[in-house]
């Protein structure tokens, strides 16, 4: 009988056949199973030969590292990373992959398993965006372990599982907005009204200074945003995007409310923050939540809006009151035009205006017009 070119096939006791090779380290490797014939195992035999012939051979061994280690040297090892985005993954890692796929070795993470972990995140009440999220966030780790070699091929690929598909979130009423302002424990009431409008995020109004404020003419500067680390520090730093650098003019009857709020609450010195805890403290999302509650039920609003929803409320107002897609842009601090096209598509009111404007501009061109020039019915 010839002699294998490359590996050997050996029958076994039991009767099954198993194929060994030697590896491009010089290791004699086994097949991961054993063959129920010599065909089967001549066949991988080959397949693993052409593997090594086009360099792409995997150490077997590689794939023993458990997912979760490997995710936080991931996460240790991304350059450049945000504070906030680091505190988003760190999150999702612990609290959503970690417990159910940490332990598993690389190797043995399966497009099965993998859609049954998400379908069990979706099962047990977590929010689709989240979920979207969690599920990116793996998707890039596991593309990192097929560079380094770790694993063949990176097995999620279930369609749409990455894409956030966010909730229809609710837009306030004017008077909605008011009645949580007066709801909520007095230090707490301009930060209500100007997160609304003006459209600013937690972590711009928690990061908000005197010096950034013009009380004159009513003008916020934007120049920073405070992020809470898992460690309890607050970390304060530049936008995450130019545009996130912007200036915010509010209507003069917020900066009513926000001049009271300076007079009593805010510091003289330029560094001083405009919005503090109850105690004077810095502002901190963790200690503020108990404060937003009592607010939301005082208002009747339980258990319906999240704090976000006053930004959503602010950008919707502001579509209504005529601004043009750049302005919300710039007014939303977004360098891209896809979240402020949103406010646009959705605005029904501003396309009925411009229409009724429309045919005013005409019914007005005709009037001045002797000779209407309107079309004559047949048969008059």
């Amino acid at each position: 009988m010839a002699r294998r070119r490359f590996g050997r096939v050996r029958k076994l006791p039991s009767g099954r056949f198993q194929a060994r090779y030697p590896g491009p380290d010089g290791i004699d490797r086994p097949a991961p199973s054993t063959f129920a014939s010599k065909t089967e195992a001549a066949r991988w035999l080959t397949l693993k030969e052409a593997e090594l012939a086009q360099d792409e051979w995997i150490d077997p061994a590689a794939g023993e590292k458990p997912l979760g280690e490997f995710a936080q040297k991931w996460i240790r090892e991304r350059p450049g990373l945000r504070s906030k985005t680091l505190v988003l993954y760190s999150g999702l890692l612990r609290n959503h992959i970690a417990p159910t796929l940490g332990t598993k070795p690389l190797r043995e993470l399966t497009a099965p398993m993998l859609r049954g972990w998400r379908q069990s995140l979706l099962d047990g009440g977590l929010g689709p965006v989240t979920a979207a999220k969690a599920y990116r966030l793996l998707r890039s780790i596991l593309s990192t372990a097929v560079e380094d070699r770790l694993i063949k091929t990176n097995p999620c690929y279930i369609k749409g599982a990455a894409v956030e598909r966010s909730p229809e979130r609710p837009v306030l009423t004017v008077a909605e907005v008011y009645k949580l302002a007066d709801a909520m424990h007095p230090t707490f009431r301009a930060l209500i009204l100007v997160a609304a409008l003006g459209s600013l995020r937690w972590g711009e109004l928690a990061a908000l200074q005197r010096r950034h404020v013009d009380l004159v003419d009513g003008v916020l500067r934007i120049r920073q945003a405070a992020v809470e680390l898992p460690t309890g520090e607050l970390q304060i730093s530049p936008p995450k995007t130019a545009a996130g650098r912007r200036t915010v003019y509010l209507p003069e009857i917020v900066m009513q409310d926000l001049r009271v709020h300076f007079d009593i609450y805010v510091k003289r010195l330029p560094e001083a923050f405009v919005f503090t805890g109850a105690k004077g403290a810095q502002l901190r999302r963790s200690t503020f939540q108990r404060n937003w509650s009592k607010g939301l039920k005082g208002a009747s609003l339980t258990g319906r809006v999240h704090f976000h929803d006053l930004r959503h409320t602010g950008n919707t107002w502001a579509a209504e009151s005529g601004a043009t897609l750049r302005e919300l842009m710039e007014r939303m601090g977004h360098a891209s035009s896809r979240a402020a096209l949103i406010y646009l598509h959705t605005n029904d009111g501003r396309h009925k205006g411009v229409a009724q404007a429309m045919s005013e501009l005409v019914a007005e061109g005709l009037r001045d017009d002797p000779d209407d020039g309107l079309p004559v019915a047949s048969g008059t």
